[in-house]
């Protein structure tokens, strides 16, 4: 333990040597490989292997031309690193003797598209002349229905207000022991769809709900996280959230399909929560042993990683949940708090 005290101390001083120690440390071994599985993974999926890569960067894409459009002020033209392969992977699922049938997905980047060249007047540019002339092939008419590209938002006040919202999050609790009645799997599809409104990097949605809601599948899988011993056996129905790092070409979007999911599961819990319908958020520890036997047993590939988990049911309304205090307002919020004012205190 001194030699490892010792050692942490220099890396501290030294932030190189970081990788020294996590070459005897391996701690980290099974990110570093999930990582570049992913990218490997993208890449050759861009290459034809798949349609996978295509779809991650067609959805990125897609919200990088209306992140564009909607730029105040509006340059004449814009976009012309990422236009190339957008168009690209447009053609490449949904063109051709292969083609994907047009989904919601072709929709919304056939208008977005659309607008797009639109918005960029033909003679401005001669590469994007050119992915114009690409893209009306691919996609030959316009789609019949609403078009899906920039709109002005609904500003009318919903009927839910600030103090519901406090209810709503003080009601939903942790939520442990549960009546041993099944759970509608159209309330669980009523609260993923929820889920699927949660802001995410890019829009990719790099992540999905695993829902079991059979007795020997949740018997096999809700002893795997650690936390759950003297209660799972009652759950009604059990959530592994999986994200999935070969939506990216980079390391440094390693951490997004952790941010993106825990955002989609807090969503989802309180789409469940208006429903009757309780949750309880499962740690999910970064142990090789436990992430093999997870992988193994729902067939994740080493890129598909699991966030969190999660149990749900109706309350047994006998059961108690823990009061689990919160923090104090001003332990969890500062105004204007830098390093050159460290209090946040005003001038």
């Amino acid at each position: 333990m001194w030699a490892d005290r010792r050692l942490m101390a220099l890396c501290e001083w030294a932030p190189y040597l970081s990788n020294l120690y996590y070459c005897v440390h391996r701690d980290f071994e099974r990110e570093h490989h999930a990582v570049i599985v992913g990218r490997r993974r993208y890449e050759r999926s861009i290459g034809g292997a798949s349609d996978q890569g295509h779809l991650y960067r067609l959805r990125r894409n897609t919200h990088r031309l209306e992140k564009g459009l909607i730029s105040r002020p509006r340059r004449d033209v814009f976009a012309r690193d990422y236009l190339p392969e957008t168009v690209e992977s447009f053609e490449a699922l949904y063109n051709g003797p292969t083609a994907r049938e047009r989904d919601d997905l072709y929709a919304w980047a056939e208008s977005v598209l659309r607008s797009y060249f639109d918005a960029v007047r033909p003679g401005l540019n001669d590469r994007i002349d050119a992915l114009r002339a690409r893209f009306h092939k691919a996609a030959e008419a316009p789609s019949c229905e609403q078009p899906r590209a920039p709109y002005e938002r609904a500003t009318a006040p919903l009927p839910t207000t600030i103090d519901h919202l406090m209810e709503l999050a003080k009601r939903r609790r942790s939520v442990r022991w549960y009546e041993q009645r099944p759970v509608p799997r159209e309330a669980i599809d009523q609260a993923v769809k929820v889920a699927g409104y949660s802001p995410s990097a890019c829009n990719r949605q790099p992540f999905e709900f695993r829902v079991y809601d059979d007795p020997q599948m949740i018997a096999q899988l809700s002893n795997v996280p650690m936390g759950t011993k003297g209660f799972s056996h009652q759950f009604p129905v059990f959530i592994v959230i999986v994200g999935k790092l070969y939506a990216y070409p980079f390391e440094r979007d390693r951490h997004v399909i952790y941010i993106d999911a825990s955002l989609a599961a807090m969503a989802l819990q309180y789409a469940l929560e208006v429903q009757g319908v309780a949750t309880c958020s499962i740690n999910w520890p970064d142990i090789s042993s436990r992430e093999a036997m997870m992988a193994e047993r729902l067939g994740l590939g080493p890129d598909e990683r699991v966030v969190m988990c999660l149990s749900a049911g109706y309350p047994d309304t006998t059961g108690l949940v823990p009061y689990s205090q919160k923090k104090p307002l001003n332990e969890l919020r500062s105004y204007n708090q830098m390093a050159g004012n460290p209090t946040g205190a005003a001038e």
